[in-house]
């Protein structure tokens, strides 16, 4: 698409629409979740497979919904992954029961692999200009951050005033806007595809290691770091994701290029992104859960008392990244951005039963979201930086494959510690309580402390990793690629 070509904006219209979907489903049926087991008498053993079912299919199969970008076209791959998840939603609203449900969840995975990475890349090849990518990322991040707690509004409304299965139909009209939209506006440039034969191999190797890592996490949440399946699944993952390697290293044309990974900048931001999302997604359970059980408020409440993280992150995004990325080196926004995420997250370490929203939550959760929003959006943008237009699709999922994997991780290891905090303070006050009602909130506030230390000294090492391995200096606003097709749509070359 070319630079003077005015469409591309209305593009990114039904491209942040999509993502929007995305996200929003990856926290919209948590909300809705306790009316749907009980409407579809799913067992409290099988209740996580609503979720764990979608993560699995959306983790395992993301590098390969990458590749399938290059080799379609992003424009195909995007349309198609728009109206499989429609169709996938809709099975899933009409489900009568548990199997009929967790088929529309791994579908609705399967067809976000595909459209997730076709979202970005296509970002990534139809802004060349600096400033506007900045601009169009700047847009993206804080849509990919904001979009989760939007999810959770949202899914208050419709479980409180209309019935569960809303929370599935209501992605409907976002995908056949998008993909209507999408059919009709955008224009792929030409020159940008991979037309190499697949890589079956790696494509079997990568999602079964994949889906073994996102599925050991899940189990260990559940059955303890333990249990015999638990590291037979963590055994799994290192054998198959080893053999993958190994295999992408001699195959002629690989699934994922190894060029994508060992390039420091988008291993920084690959590994800094996803330790963050280790850290965010625990966050919003554990706040989600102290909101509702603690404090008693409503779904719609709770959803509206994680606005001021989305503002934050509109504000981080939009106004700190973009201005000051074509300005400043990406490090110089990602590492102060996660410290500052550190710092509002240390402030919910002091989190008590009593504690006042207004005094601790909205600060800590203002600060959260704006660290994490400037931070975002120069990690997007760099995360597909000097990547070869063939290569856009896989690079694009491996940030989707960071996020995902890094939000799979996060509940499980997060959640595990809390609630052996939880048991070790019932355990220690026992003895001494008056009233059980008053130790449960107290053991479960000294859980969520206790883990949220830990989401704090994760963002600190997400911060540290982004200062140390992200070397890009600031976009080069100057410099112009060559006369050909593949020349013009490299990301814009980065001045050291």
């Amino acid at each position: 698409m070319s630079e003077t070509d005015p469409r591309r904006w209305k593009a990114l219209i039904f491209i942040a629409l999509a993502q929007l979907m995305v996200v929003l489903d990856s926290t919209i049926v948590n909300i809705a979740l306790p009316s749907a087991q009980q409407d579809l008498g799913i067992s409290d053993g099988n209740r996580q497979w609503v979720i764990t079912a979608y993560a699995l299919a959306f983790g395992g199969l993301l590098l390969f919904g990458g590749r399938i970008a290059d080799l379609w076209g992003r424009k195909r791959a995007f349309v198609v992954g728009l109206v499989g998840f429609a169709a996938a939603s809709a099975l899933g609203g009409a489900a009568t029961g548990e199997a009929a449900m967790l088929g529309a969840r791994a579908l609705q995975g399967a067809f976000g692999a595909l459209l997730a990475p076709a979202a970005l890349s296509l970002l990534a090849v139809m802004f060349t200009d600096a400033k506007e990518r900045a601009k169009a990322f700047g847009i993206y991040g804080a849509i990919a951050g904001g979009g989760a707690a939007v999810g959770l509004i949202l899914g208050g409304f419709l479980t409180e005033y209309l019935n569960w299965r809303w929370t599935f139909f209501v992605n409907i009209p976002f995908a056949v806007i998008a993909a209507a939209g999408a059919y009709f506006v955008i224009r792929e440039p030409e020159g940008g595809r991979n037309r190499s034969p697949l890589d079956i191999p790696g494509v079997l190797l990568s999602t079964l290691g994949l889906a073994a890592l996102v599925y050991g996490f899940t189990r260990a949440e559940s059955h303890g770091w333990t249990d015999g399946s638990t590291l037979g699944l963590f055994a799994a993952t290192v054998v198959l994701l080893g053999a993958f390697v190994l295999v992408e290293a001699k195959v002629k044309h690989p699934l994922l290029p190894l060029r994508v990974l060992t390039e420091r900048n988008r291993a920084g931001v690959y590994l800094s992104l996803g330790l963050a999302i280790i850290a965010m997604f625990g966050l919003f359970l554990f706040l989600t859960y102290y909101l509702q059980v603690v404090k008693g408020y409503s779904p719609v409440k709770t959803g509206f008392a994680f606005l001021p993280m989305v503002v934050g992150m509109i504000i981080g995004s939009t106004q700190i990244g973009t201005r000051l990325m074509t300005r400043v080196p990406a490090r110089m926004l990602m590492g102060p951005g996660f410290l500052t995420a550190a710092v509002g997250m240390l402030l919910l370490t002091q989190l008590e039963v009593g504690s006042s929203y207004a005094g601790l939550i909205l600060p800590a959760q203002l600060l959260l979201g704006l660290g994490m929003g400037t931070s975002f959006m120069p990690a997007m943008s760099l995360s597909t930086h000097g990547v070869e237009p063939r290569d856009a699709g896989v690079a694009s999922a491996m940030v989707n494959t960071s996020q995902q994997v890094g939000g799979a991780i996060g509940t499980a290891l997060l959640n595990t510690i809390a609630a052996s905090a939880t048991t070790a303070y019932i355990e220690s006050h026992k003895a001494t309580a008056t009233d059980p009602k008053t130790l449960t909130f107290e053991s479960m506030v000294s859980g969520y402390s206790a883990a949220i230390w830990w989401a704090v000294g994760i963002l600190v090492a997400a911060a540290a990793i982004a200062a140390t391995f992200i070397n890009a200096g600031k976009p080069d606003l100057h410099e112009k690629g060559g006369d050909g097709a593949e020349d013009e749509l490299k990301v814009p070359v980065i001045a050291h």
